[in-house]
């Protein structure tokens, strides 16, 4: 099934979850068939309790850096507020100049993870969505990103999770469609709102999930020994070569352009670029 999540302000959460009938037409939560460009797209995944995500999971991207594999998952947080839908802005905020994109595939958890050995982990998974990992290069710490003098935050948090950094696709395939989530292509593109370029998408990754170092069924099974994942846990994966940072020379995201990510067999979450309030204002 293909779940199609969207703005609904008669619902009490005002979200609504219809199914897709074709890419054009969805089935809304109440039988009726409407248009999808007549909806508003809300994340597939509102509100999730925890989202854990993978760093440097692609063979690819550790190629692209020149850095050995790692030998174990190497896990951060986002949490539920830097969530937000295809068609919403990424808020670039004050301080940043190093905002670069990340296309992942997200693993929803259906039924509560503890413990669960790989052979039963893609039995505890509800489906899949395509997410974005928005992230501010210089606060991270990249050299490529940092003026002369500057230096990032010796951890990951608010270059990874501050707010509108996770936008999340409206459709969410359920794990029966997808039996096995080790061969999807990975793609991205930067349209610029300015320069030689503008408004021609210009194409940033294009990987397979095939690439991962830590398959799924592995980052459940080394997640759920230490971290118990419960029903709407958003797991992201990691992403593969060719984000902006580490191109020569570097790209980073500006106000005004658009950035979309496409998952194989799932979809897209597409969102334009926009400066943030100023710092105390």
């Amino acid at each position: 099934m293909r779940r199609f999540s969207y703005r609904d302000a008669a619902s009490a959460e005002g979200v609504s979850i219809g199914t897709l009938v074709d890419d054009s037409t969805v089935r809304l939560a109440d039988g009726r068939e409407r248009a999808r460009a007549d909806l508003t797209p809300a994340p597939g995944v509102a509100r999730p309790g925890k989202v854990i995500c993978v760093g440097l999971n692609y063979r690819d991207h550790c190629d692209e850096q020149g850095i050995p594999y790692p030998d174990r998952p190497m896990l951060f947080a986002k949490f539920a507020n830097a969530v937000i839908a295809d068609g919403e802005p990424i808020t670039r905020p004050a301080g940043t100049h190093g905002l670069d994109l990340e296309v992942e595939l997200g693993v929803v958890i259906g039924t509560r993870a503890s413990h669960v050995s790989r052979d039963r982990a893609l039995d505890c998974v509800e489906g899949y969505v395509v997410v974005n990992d928005v992230t501010a290069r210089d606060w991270q710490g990249n050299k490529q990103a940092l003026a002369e003098g500057e230096r990032g935050d010796g951890q990951w948090l608010r270059a990874k999770g501050s707010d509108t950094f996770l936008p999340i696709g409206p459709v969410l395939v359920t794990a029966d469609e997808i039996p096995d989530p080790s061969g999807l292509a990975l793609r991205s593109w930067r349209t610029p709102a300015s320069g030689p370029d503008a408004g021609r998408a210009i194409p940033m990754q294009d990987g397979t999930t095939a690439d991962m170092i830590f398959d799924v069924p592995a980052l459940i099974e080394y997640i759920s020994a230490y971290i118990a994942l419960d029903p709407g846990d958003l797991v992201i994966t990691g992403t593969p070569s060719g984000v902006g940072v580490f191109r020569d020379p570097p790209v980073f995201l500006e106000p005004g352009d658009i950035v979309r990510c496409e998952v194989e067999g799932i979809g897209r979450v597409e969102n334009r670029v926009m400066d943030g309030a100023p710092r105390g204002s």
